[in-house]
């Protein structure tokens, strides 16, 4: 499934992976789509779903600024997320979960943000919802990066934070360039394939904060991450040991081991929050 129209010059570029998000994918479009804002491409693939996600992807066929891509089965979230992300042309970038949604105004805004400061990524807070949208968690997020920063001092809030503060990619934009020369999504720790590839992105140059709620973010039962869950302190071990060796200057020795901590106490916290979540879900 190709759809190779784009708007001729795109600012932003907004990418969807789907996988089996049929229930949920045409309100994630359509929040998208409905943003008021100039230079607008939206690109959209099917990781060999299951559901009737392909068939919600082709009723948004029609619109110029959509480009419709299907992802070979594998390779996990790296795969899709790389998939959309190379096809993007825009200045700007934004990944969009398929049962995630963006609140009005949040691409013009983010966008005047990062045009403004100079900054090369920017994340907003958001609420975190239910698999039927009702909110559990109200303006989450950016918990110690309220103000414009060095990218390098925000990498290492979040590392001594022991999470990832900046929140999931529905909250993020950050400059495409950058995320492509350094790769694109670096998922060699699956749990943190967000937070390791803002923390690249990240050195090459400022962090500046969206005090706004601009997108909601869905729990589930089923979610990849959940199913993390019990391997999350250790690649947080890992990613920060990587952080470590390749980025010195930005991580100490001593930041590594109070990240390390703090990680593993995080995720004894979040394995007990995801059982009293499910329980109000259920």
């Amino acid at each position: 499934m190709t759809d190779a129209r784009q708007p001729a010059t795109a600012r932003i570029s907004v990418v969807v992976p789907a996988y089996n998000n049929g229930r949920t994918l045409r309100e994630t479009l359509r929040s998208i789509l409905d943003q008021e804002v100039d230079g607008l491409e939206l690109i959209v693939a099917d990781h060999s779903s299951a559901d009737d996600t392909a068939a919600v992807m082709a009723d948004f066929a029609a619109d110029p600024r959509v480009t419709l891509l299907t992802t070979e089965a594998g390779g996990g979230a790296g795969r899709n997320w790389n998939r959309v992300t190379e096809a993007a042309t825009g200045r700007y970038l934004k990944l969009v979960c398929g049962d995630d949604v963006l609140r009005p105004g949040v691409l013009a805004r983010q966008a005047a943000l990062l045009d403004a400061t100079g900054a090369v990524l920017t994340a907003c807070r958001r609420d975190v919802v239910d698999a039927d949208g009702r909110v559990l968690m109200a303006g989450w997020g950016l918990r110690g990066l309220r103000r414009p920063m060095p990218g390098r001092d925000a990498v290492r809030r979040a590392v001594r934070a022991g999470s990832n503060l900046f929140g999931e990619p529905a909250s993020v934009m950050m400059r495409r360039d950058l995320l492509v020369s350094e790769g694109g999504w670096f998922d060699r720790f699956p749990y943190l394939i967000d937070q390791a590839t803002y923390s690249r992105v990240l050195m090459h140059g400022d962090f500046a904060p969206d005090a706004e709620v601009g997108a909601t973010f869905r729990m589930s039962d089923t979610q990849w991450s959940v199913a993390l869950v019990s391997e999350q302190a250790g690649q947080a071990h890992a990613f920060h040991a990587w952080l470590r060796e390749t980025h010195p200057e930005a991580l100490s020795e001593l930041d590594r081991r109070y990240g390390d901590v703090r990680a593993s106490l995080m995720a004894r916290a979040r394995r007990l929050s995801y059982r009293v979540l499910k329980r109000r879900m259920g």
